[in-house]
C-alpha cells in the first residue's frame, strides 16, 4: 500500500509522539469522528483468542499487556522505556497504570522478547 504525502508525513509525527501523547490523540481522535480504537483492537484481537482457545496455530500476532510491574519497578521501567522508545516518564506512567496494553499486533517472536525482557526485569506479561 503506497501513502499519500499527507499520509506520510502524519506517520512520521505519529513515529516521533511518546505512548502517552498518543494515548491523547487516539482520544482526541475517537471524540473529533465519533470512532472507537477500541472496536477496531477487539475485531482485530477476536481471531488471536479464538486462536489460542484452539491450541497453538492461530493468529500470528497478540497484544502484549503488562499486567503487573512486580517488585522491580525501577527494573521494569527502564525495559519499557528501552523497548517501547519512549521517555522515561511516558514509560514510569504506562508501568504505574498495569495492567496495560505496551504493544498491540506484536508478532509472536517479538512478543516472547519482550515477554522475556519484562520477566527478567520482575514483571508479569500476558498475550492477549
Amino acid at each position: 500500500m503506497e501513502l499519500t504525502k499527507e499520509q506520510t508525513q502524519v506517520l512520521e509525527l505519529i513515529e516521533k509522539m511518546s505512548a502517552v501523547e498518543l494515548n491523547g490523540l487516539v482520544k482526541a481522535i475517537e471524540e473529533k469522528f465519533g470512532v472507537s480504537a477500541a472496536a477496531m483492537v477487539v475485531a482485530g484481537g477476536a481471531p488471536a483468542a479464538g486462536g489460542d482457545a484452539g491450541g497453538a496455530g492461530g493468529s500470528d500476532t497478540v497484544n502484549v499487556e503488562l499486567t503487573e510491574a512486580g517488585p522491580q519497578k525501577i527494573a521494569v521501567i527502564k525495559v519499557v522505556k528501552e523497548v517501547l522508545n519512549i521517555d522515561l516518564k511516558a514509560a514510569k506512567d504506562l508501568v504505574e497504570a498495569a495492567p496495560k496494553i505496551l504493544k498491540e499486533g506484536v508478532k509472536m517472536e517479538e512478543a516472547d522478547a519482550l515477554k522475556a525482557k519484562l520477566t527478567e526485569a520482575g514483571a508479569t506479561v500476558n498475550f492477549k
